[in-house]
């Protein structure tokens, strides 16, 4: 149940099977602004850590991301669970999602690839909150502090997969 006064978070993290550059992911990159601005007109959206920002901590060799450059990462806030599920199972992300397969490095994607936390409304998570909460999740399994689509089942579509496949 969602805390008074609070949001979710999300973060969301996956590593390509090619290079941001190779023409095999090209529609995928060249979607991810698309997909974003809807994400940013979406009713519920809040927050979103900012293209640049996220670039620098995914290149980042000495960050919590580790500094792969095939990385590919959201972090965001959403007002609640039903309307980040709204966006995530029920508008143009689907279809980008349905074709995660044909992007992301499947022995590179191990464990769960999304996080969920409850925030105070008006906090802006970093990204090494995101990156505790989402091994917290991979340690620990579903919790108060840390969690996936489970936890928030109201707002998961019947044909979602599980938690480990969520990538933006």
């Amino acid at each position: 149940m969602q805390p008074a006064g609070h949001h979710i978070a999300e973060f969301n993290i996956g590593i390509l099977a090619h290079d941001w550059d190779d023409p095999r992911v090209a529609d995928f990159v060249n979607n991810v602004p698309r997909v974003n601005a809807l994400a940013e007109r979406s009713p519920g959206f809040v927050w979103r850590m900012t293209d640049d920002d996220m670039d620098d901590a995914q290149n980042d060799g000495a960050g919590v991301l580790g500094g792969n450059p095939r990385t590919a990462s959201t972090l965001s806030v959403w007002e609640t669970p039903e309307a980040l599920g709204h966006f995530v199972w029920n508008t143009l992300h689907k279809r980008f999602y349905d074709r995660r397969g044909e992007w992301y490095d499947e022995a590179e994607n191990t464990g769960p690839r999304l996080v969920m936390w409850w925030v105070p409304a008006g906090h802006r998570p970093t990204i090494e909150e995101a990156k505790a909460r989402l091994d917290h999740l991979a340690a620990q399994g579903d919790s108060d502090h840390a969690f996936g689509w489970a936890r928030v089942a109201p707002a998961r579509d019947s044909r979602a997969p599980d938690d480990r496949d969520v990538t933006a």
